[in-house]
C-alpha cells in the first residue's frame, strides 16, 4: 500500500511562486511513476504534469510549460511540483497521484493513476 501526501500550497499573487510537495510512504514509491492533477471548482480534474519512476522523463500540459518543473527525490520519496509565475487561472485543488508504471512521456499523461493524495490547495490573485 502507497500513501501520498501533498503539502505546500497557498495564497499567493500572481506572478509569485510555490513549491508543492508529495511525500510518498510504502517501499514501492520508488517505482511508481507521480503525476500531478489540479481541480478548479466547477471543472473538470486535468492533467499538469508528471515524471517518471526514475525521474528522468518529465512531460507537462501545454498549459504549464515553461512555468511549471517537477523533480524528484528518491531518498527522500519526495516528488515537488514547482510552480512559477503564477496566475490566476492556476487556482485549483493539486493532487499527486501514483502508479507503478515504467512508461515515459506523454503516456504519462493518460495513464489511470492507481494511488491518490488528497489535495493541497492554490490560490492565486491578480
Amino acid at each position: 500500500q502507497v500513501h501520498l501526501v501533498e503539502s505546500g500550497g497557498g495564497q499567493v499573487q500572481s506572478g509569485a511562486s510555490l513549491r508543492l510537495s508529495c511525500v510518498g510512504s510504502g517501499d514501492t514509491f520508488t517505482k511508481l511513476a507521480i503525476g500531478w492533477f489540479r481541480q478548479a471548482p466547477g471543472k473538470a480534474r486535468e492533467f499538469v504534469g508528471a515524471v517518471s519512476w526514475g525521474g528522468a522523463f518529465k512531460h507537462y500540459a501545454d498549459s504549464v510549460r515553461g512555468r511549471f518543473t517537477i523533480f524528484r527525490d528518491k531518498a527522500k520519496n519526495m516528488v515537488y511540483l514547482q510552480a512559477d509565475n503564477l496566475k490566476p487561472e492556476d487556482t485549483a485543488d493539486y493532487y499527486c497521484a501514483g502508479e507503478e508504471t515504467r512508461l515515459t512521456g506523454v503516456r504519462l499523461s493518460t495513464l489511470t493513476y492507481t494511488y491518490w493524495g488528497q489535495g493541497t490547495q492554490v490560490s492565486v490573485s491578480s
